[in-house]
């Protein structure tokens, strides 16, 4: 019981991994004609890839606990 900070890094890094994966998969994804259209996909990609990395500081910090 005295050890919480293992299963709070997983569990962010792994919040953080499908929220990462589910954005990236969102920019490939076709989306209606309009003027946001490229705005977007770059919001998704720069989220997918913003979650992909703190996923992996989650896992390096997770190994060096």
């Amino acid at each position: 019981m005295s050890n919480w900070l293992e299963p709070l890094i997983f569990a962010l890094a792994l919040i953080t991994f499908v929220l990462g994966v589910s954005s990236l998969i969102m920019s490939f994804l076709p989306q209606t004609a309009g003027a946001e259209v490229m705005k977007s996909k770059v919001e998704y990609g720069f989220f997918g890839t913003a979650g992909i990395v703190l996923c992996m500081v989650c896992s390096y910090a997770l190994a060096h606990v």
